[in-house]
């Protein structure tokens, strides 16, 4: 993954430990928002749809795949 481009929104992920049911130890992460660069200088505004249950966020750069241009169909 390249450097973000402080102009592209980060994305804003909850995670959470689970065991299932076979026992197993996982990791579940969810995107509840966005983070947007300030105008005015450093840090960022953080726009979230929840509200993570353990208080723990993490802010990531979008993928690549993410990044690209989608086409429209026509």
């Amino acid at each position: 993954m390249s450097t973000p481009n402080p102009a592209i929104p980060l994305n804003v992920f909850t995670v959470e430990e689970y065991a299932a049911p076979t026992g197993r130890n996982g990791t579940s992460w969810t995107k509840i928002g966005v983070a947007f660069p300030h105008r005015e200088g450093p840090g960022f505004n953080i726009e979230l749809r929840a509200f993570p249950r353990n208080g723990r966020l993490v802010v990531l750069a979008p993928s690549d795949e993410e990044r690209q241009p989608t086409e429209l169909a026509g």
